[in-house]
Formats: C-alpha cells, sequence, structure tokens
C-alpha cells in the first residue's frame, strides 16, 4: 500500500537523470568545439569544458549506479 509509488517515483526521476545526462552530453560537445575555435590561449573556455566535463561524468556514474539504461 505505501510501496506502490516507489517504482513510478524511480522511474521519474531516472527519466530526469538522462535527460539531464543528454544535456550536459549536448553542453560539452558545444564547449570543445568552442574551445577547438578559438585561436589565443584563454582559460575560461579550457576551466568551462573541464566543469562541464566533470559534471557530466558524475552524472554517468550515478546512472551506472542506479542501473539506469541510457537509449
Amino acid at each position: 500500500m505505501f510501496f506502490r509509488r516507489k517504482g513510478k517515483l524511480k522511474k521519474e526521476f531516472d527519466d530526469k537523470l538522462v535527460h539531464l545526462i543528454k544535456e550536459t552530453k549536448e553542453d560539452l560537445q558545444q564547449a570543445k568545439v568552442i574551445e577547438g575555435l578559438l585561436d589565443d590561449y584563454n582559460l575560461d573556455p579550457i576551466a568551462r569544458r573541464k566543469a562541464l566535463e566533470s559534471i557530466h561524468y558524475y552524472l554517468f556514474k550515478e546512472a551506472r549506479i542506479r542501473r539506469v539504461l541510457i537509449k
């Protein structure tokens, strides 16, 4: 009776996690392109790419722990 929502909540939050992973992947790819197009040595795009990389890998690790299938 009390645990019926558990599956529904897990699915809802897993879907949010997959959506976040896809968003951060797009942002990471865009940051890599921007970093590649820059001619001068600027630390801001490099720092942004590294921050996005760490966020993306953290979310991916969390999905692996939760055993979420990313399609």
